[in-house]
C-alpha cells in the first residue's frame, strides 16, 4: 500500500517489516501469560503479585511503543495476554468473580502526553468479552508524584507516600493491573490506599516484571 511506504509498518514486537505484530512476537505473549507466576519486588504490598513476564523482548517493545509512541494499535495484543492471564487465574481458582479491575494510577500529564492511559485502555479491552469481571478507574495519582524513572526504591516509595488517592469505591474484590512492577513503589502504595478505603484487594497482575 502507498501509506506503508510513507509510513512502514513494523512489528511493535520485534520490528519485522509488513506486519503490525508479527506470529513470533504473538506466541511469546500468550504463552507467558498462560502461566501467570508469583513475583517478588523489592517492596512488597502484602498480597500476591502475579506477572505475565519478564520486561523483556516483544513484551517490552510492546509495552514501551503503547505508553511512548502512541502504538493504540498494540493496545489489544496486550489486552490479549491480560485476558489469557486473568482466565486462568479465574480457571485455577486464585480469582473469583465477581472481579473488577483497578488499573494502577498514572500522573495526569503522562495521561495527557499519551492521549489517556494506556493502562487504563489495556485493561477495558481485556475483561470485555469476561463474564462478571468489570474496570473501575478507583485511583488518581495527585498533581506532586513525579515521574518514578531513575529514582531508587525508597525514593520511588517516598515519591507515592499519601500521593495516592481512592476516587470511586470498588463495588467487589479487585485486582489492580500494571504495566510493569519493578520496585513495587506503585503496587505498595495503589494497594494500601484501596485497603485503607476498606476496600479487598486480592492481588497485583502486571503485565511485566523488570
Amino acid at each position: 500500500m502507498l501509506l506503508d511506504l510513507v509510513l512502514p509498518v513494523e512489528c511493535g514486537g520485534c520490528g519485522a517489516p509488513g506486519v503490525r505484530w508479527c506470529p513470533a512476537c504473538a506466541a511469546e505473549l500468550r504463552t507467558k501469560a498462560a502461566d501467570p507466576r508469583v513475583v517478588t519486588p523489592r517492596l512488597d504490598p502484602g498480597v500476591p503479585v502475579l506477572s505475565l513476564g519478564r520486561y523483556a523482548a516483544a513484551r517490552r517493545q510492546a509495552i514501551v511503543a503503547v505508553k511512548e509512541h502512541g502504538r493504540a494499535d498494540l493496545v489489544e495484543p496486550l489486552a490479549g495476554a491480560v485476558r489469557t492471564g486473568l482466565t486462568q487465574l479465574l480457571t485455577w481458582g486464585l480469582l473469583e468473580t465477581p472481579l473488577i479491575v483497578v488499573p494502577a494510577p498514572t500522573r495526569w500529564t503522562a495521561a495527557r502526553r499519551r492521549g489517556g492511559d494506556p493502562v487504563t485502555r489495556v485493561a477495558e479491552t481485556a475483561v470485555a468479552p469476561l463474564a462478571g469481571v468489570t474496570v473501575t478507574r478507583a485511583l488518581r495519582l495527585t498533581g506532586l508524584a513525579r515521574d518514578s524513572v531513575g529514582l531508587s526504591s525508597a525514593d520511588r516509595q517516598r515519591n507515592l507516600a499519601g500521593r495516592v488517592r481512592v476516587r470511586a469505591l470498588p463495588a467487589a474484590p479487585v485486582v489492580l493491573l500494571d504495566d510493569v512492577v519493578t520496585t513495587g513503589a506503585t503496587a505498595c502504595a495503589s494497594v494500601d490506599a484501596l485497603q485503607t478505603s476498606g476496600v479487598s484487594v486480592h492481588a497485583v497482575l502486571a503485565i511485566a516484571n523488570a
